[in-house]
């Protein structure tokens, strides 16, 4: 079987979980053509890693090569765009010279298609194999089927948002006073009013907002200064108890996406919805235990910061 049935079937018979399949060319003295399979994910924001199974169908003076990889990513998946990456192969030969090969390899790709169950990119690298005897460019297509990060969820109906009007009356009926109602109602607007941009991680302006820079920019526009990342808004504030009934409008909720630091914010706007920047952009979820969606997020919901008394 050639190496490229044997991937193609490997591909096949592989739950839908993170991977991707690549067919790359490698323009060197004696051009080859490789194949990819790989498991990735997210370790934490921004850097991502994955094993791979790699065959390379290559002239009688490179040989056959089967092996097996590690890269590391950075910037990779959910959102369209550059990214880095960078890994290491080895394994065994069928033909040409010797039994063993190694290579390592870096560059850049290029995200053009990024959809919660799909992804289409173009990488190239510059790939140093066996031992610099058969260096040169590699380019290839990745198409990436599955997946998770920057906390994506199950495509929903998005509830509608309410407005300030709303989210300050119900706190006042919680007991708020007027002062903290109306400034917790003005923050709760503001992450409205910006609804719909994309997701853009480290950005909190014009050109889109990721998590963190949500909650920055929201509290922000009214005097209330905050942490910038994620980890450290989770220790800003009071803390409030993990219990939907104790929540109020304006209050930010911490989860764990990725492992078990916090790694995504939100901000609660009541009745079990929140606001915050995911992989499709800032837009309303649901928080809950028994929704189907909003399932995915109470079980990654590690607890809330009261930041307005």
């Amino acid at each position: 079987m050639t190496p490229r049935l044997v991937v193609i079937s490997v591909l096949l018979a592989t739950p839908l979980a993170g991977q991707g399949l690549q067919v790359g060319h490698l323009f060197t003295e004696s051009a080859a053509t490789s194949y990819r399979v790989d498991l990735s994910r997210e370790l934490f924001r921004p850097f991502g890693a994955g094993v791979h199974a790699v065959a390379v169908d290559g002239p009688p003076a490179l040989g056959n090569l089967w092996g097996f990889g590690v890269d590391l990513s950075l910037f990779r998946g959910g959102s369209r765009g550059v990214y880095l990456v960078g890994g290491v192969e080895g394994g065994f030969l069928t033909t040409g010279e010797g039994t063993l090969w190694s290579s390592w390899s870096g560059g850049l790709g290029y995200e053009v298609l990024p959809l919660r169950w799909m992804s289409l990119a173009l990488e190239g690298r510059y790939r140093v194999l066996r031992e610099g005897r058969h260096d040169g460019v590699e380019v290839g297509l990745r198409l990436g089927l599955g997946g998770g990060g920057k906390g994506r969820e199950p495509k929903r109906a998005e509830p509608p948002p309410p407005t300030a009007t709303e989210v300050r009356q119900q706190l006042v009926d919680d007991g708020v006073t007027s002062d903290a109602a109306s400034v917790l109602a003005s923050v709760v607007q503001t992450a409205l009013d910006v609804m719909g941009m994309p997701y853009r991680w480290g950005e909190e302006g014009a050109d889109g907002f990721d998590c963190s820079g949500l909650i920055h920019y929201a509290f922000g526009q009214h005097g209330i200064t905050l942490p910038r990342r994620s980890a450290d808004q989770a220790r800003a504030g009071r803390e409030v108890g993990r219990d939907l009934a104790t929540l109020r409008a304006g209050d930010v909720l911490t989860f764990a996406t990725t492992g078990q630091g916090v790694s995504h914010v939100g901000l609660y706007l009541g009745d079990g919805r929140f606001i915050h920047s995911a992989s499709a952009g800032v837009q309303i979820s649901l928080l809950s235990a028994d929704d189907v969606s909003g399932r995915w997020w109470f079980q990654r919901w590690v607890g809330a910061r009261r930041m307005v008394n």
